[in-house]
């Protein structure tokens, strides 16, 4: 097992690397950051003191490097926008509410999703199973933004349940977290119901049920046990596109996260900003990706002597 985390760390260590050179190669493909941050009258030896400053004037290998030693030392560079503050503290003071939101969307996909594939598998051709295929079907087929603006409308706008937007308590979360979490919820759903219906049939849960073993332990703990091994494989892609894809969202329900701050730094031309959106997002998803693996180990005994 030790042997398999350490693999799987490596490739996570190996994939931030790469996700670090893409970073910087587009902030230098999106333009000269020069250009953002000094008027349009600057004179010639203001810019060539700024670019000094910078190390704009190094090789680009050279700029690389010092990039990477900076990013993990925590020195991402100042903000361009928020004056007076760095680009991982703005982030930072933003990440939680992104974290919050992420991580209620994350909890109401597996509430809803797990066990309304068990069911649909076990009630097969029943009306839970059309219920969950239907569930699926619109949870995949609706954009999540759309499904954002129609939730205000009814529930804030024409009903006046929960607000329209901001930062706040439960009931400010409920309307984002749903549109942010039924793509999801289809998704798993139709993941765990496959994966059910493929176990349900095995020899073991046959012999199971033959031997008088009751139904609901049948159910959740031979065959569902089993069968997690596939959504779970799910998990990762899951955490990780609830937690850094919440920039539609974050955007529609004016949620002050990190998504509706990458896209503030994006309008505002502030580089440094975007730079440590990303990477936070990256390392957000590479250890959701992670932990993913750690529970590979503990479901499936076969990978923890591979």
């Amino acid at each position: 097992m030790f042997r398999f985390l350490l693999i799987r760390l490596s490739h996570a260590l190996i994939a931030l690397l790469v996700i670090t050179i893409l970073v910087f190669s587009l902030s230098h493909l999106s333009g000269n950051p020069i250009d953002a941050m000094l008027p349009d009258d600057a004179t010639p030896q203001q810019i060539e003191e700024l670019t000094t400053h910078l190390g704009l004037d190094r090789p680009i290998v050279v700029q690389y490097l010092t990039f990477l030693k900076n990013a993990a030392m925590g020195d991402f560079g100042d903000s361009l926008k928020w004056k007076g503050q760095t680009a991982a503290a703005v982030v930072l003071e933003r990440l939680p509410a992104t974290l919050k939101l992420g991580g209620f969307a994350l909890f109401l996909s597996i509430v809803i999703a797990i066990p309304l594939g068990v069911l649909a598998a076990v009630h097969k051709n029943s009306f839970i199973d059309s219920f969950a295929t239907a569930i699926a079907l619109l949870g995949q087929s609706l954009p999540a933004f759309w499904l954002g603006i129609v939730l205000m409308w009814v529930f804030s706008v024409t009903l006046g349940w929960l607000p329209t937007s901001g930062l706040g308590g439960l009931s400010h979360m409920i309307l984002p977290a749903i549109a942010m979490a039924w793509f999801q919820v289809a998704a798993l759903t139709r993941l765990t119901r496959s994966a059910m219906l493929e176990v349900l049939d095995a020899e073991y849960v046959k012999l199971a049920r033959v031997k008088g073993v009751p139904e609901a332990k049948v159910v959740w703990k031979h065959a569902f046990r089993n069968a997690a091994i596939v959504p779970l494989t799910y998990f990762g892609v899951l955490a990780g596109s609830l937690l850094t894809g919440s920039v539609v969202i974050e955007t529609v329900f004016n949620w002050p996260g990190t998504g509706w701050l990458a896209i503030t730094a994006i309008q505002g031309r502030d580089f440094p900003v975007v730079q440590t959106v990303v990477l936070f997002f990256a390392v957000l998803y590479l250890f959701a990706n992670f932990l993913v693996d750690i529970l590979y180990a503990l479901v499936d005994p076969r990978i923890r002597v591979s």
